[in-house]
C-alpha cells in the first residue's frame, strides 16, 4: 500500500463521522452568537486537552513543526473576545475523550491530526460567512476559523506530505492511523452532541467490520481469509463508525488547489 493510498483511506474510512459532525455543528447555516460561542468553547476545550498530548506523542524532530500549526490559541482568543466585547458568556465544555485518546506512536498521532488539520479547510468557507452574517473577523471573534488565511491550502499540502512520510506504505500503520482518526471524530461528536437539534440527530447504525483484502492479508492474521466478513474493494477500509445514519445530506466534493484532495460541503 502506498503512502498516497494511506491518505485516501483516512478520508474514506472517516466519511460517516465527518458527515455526522457536520450535521451536528451545521456551520454552513446561519446561527446566533450564542450558538457560535458554544461551538468555540467546545473547540477551545478540546484543543486545550488534545494539543499537548499530540505534541508529546510526536517524535522530537516533529515537535517544532507541530507547534507552528497549533490553533488552540485562536479558539481561546475568540472565546475571550466574545465574552469581553460581545457579552457572550462562555459555555462550560468538557472534552473528556480528548484526554484519553490512544496516541502511542506517530501513525496514531498523524491519524488524529488528520481530523483537526482537515477542519481548517472548512474555515475557508465558514470565515466569510461569519463575517457576512455575524460581523466577525480575524482578531474579532473568528480567528479560529480564519486560521492561517491564505496559507491554509499550503499548510494542508504540507501536512499531507508529512503524514505520508510518517505513515508510509505500512498496512499496519495505515490501520492504526485510520482507527485513531475515527476515535478523534468520536471524541468531537460526543463533545458537541448537546448542540445537535433533535430533529436531525442521526440514529445509530449497525457497525461494519469490513476491511480491505490487502490489509486482511498484511494485518489480519492467519484467519484473515476465512470466517470473516466479505471484503470490500482492494484499496478500501471500512472500519466500524462511531455512529452513523443513512439520512446523510447531499454533498458536493470541491477539488482543492493542489488537485490531491477534495473539500466536501453540503449541497
Amino acid at each position: 500500500m502506498s503512502s498516497e493510498n494511506a491518505l485516501a483511506e483516512l478520508r474514506l474510512t472517516t466519511r460517516s463521522e465527518h458527515e455526522r459532525i457536520e450535521r451536528i455543528l451545521r456551520l454552513d447555516q446561519p446561527m446566533s452568537l450564542e450558538r457560535y460561542g458554544a461551538i468555540l468553547c467546545g473547540f477551545d476545550a478540546f484543543l486545550r486537552a488534545w494539543e499537548p498530548r499530540i505534541h508529546a506523542a510526536l517524535p522530537e524532530r516533529l515537535q517544532p513543526w507541530f507547534r507552528a500549526r497549533r490553533r488552540g490559541g485562536f479558539a481561546s482568543a475568540d472565546v475571550e473576545w466574545l465574552r469581553a466585547v460581545a457579552n457572550v458568556a462562555p459555555v462550560p465544555m468538557t472534552a473528556g475523550l480528548a484526554a484519553t485518546l490512544p496516541l502511542g506512536d506517530p501513525a496514531e498521532a498523524m491519524g488524529s491530526l488528520y481530523v483537526i488539520e482537515g477542519s481548517a479547510l472548512g474555515g475557508r468557507v465558514i470565515a466569510p460567512q461569519l463575517k457576512r452574517l455575524l460581523g466577525l473577523d480575524q482578531g474579532c471573534g473568528a480567528s479560529y476559523f480564519h486560521g492561517f488565511g491564505g496559507e491554509t491550502g499550503a499548510m494542508w499540502a504540507n501536512f499531507r506530505a508529512q503524514a505520508a512520510l510518517e505513515i508510509g506504505g505500512s498496512s499496519r500503520d495505515t490501520v492504526s492511523a485510520c482507527q485513531s482518526a475515527k476515535r478523534t471524530f468520536a471524541a468531537l461528536i460526543e463533545l458537541f452532541a448537546p448542540l445537535a437539534a433533535k430533529e436531525i440527530e442521526p440514529a445509530l447504525s449497525e457497525p461494519s467490520t469490513q476491511i480491505a483484502p490487502a490489509l486482511l492479508r498484511a494485518y489480519g492474521g492467519a484467519d484473515a481469509q476465512s470466517g470473516g466478513p466479505a471484503p470490500l474493494a482492494d484499496i478500501h477500509i471500512d472500519l466500524a463508525p462511531a455512529g452513523g445514519a443513512d439520512d446523510s445530506p447531499t454533498l458536493v466534493e470541491l477539488p482543492m488547489d493542489d488537485g490531491a484532495d477534495t473539500l466536501r460541503m453540503p449541497l
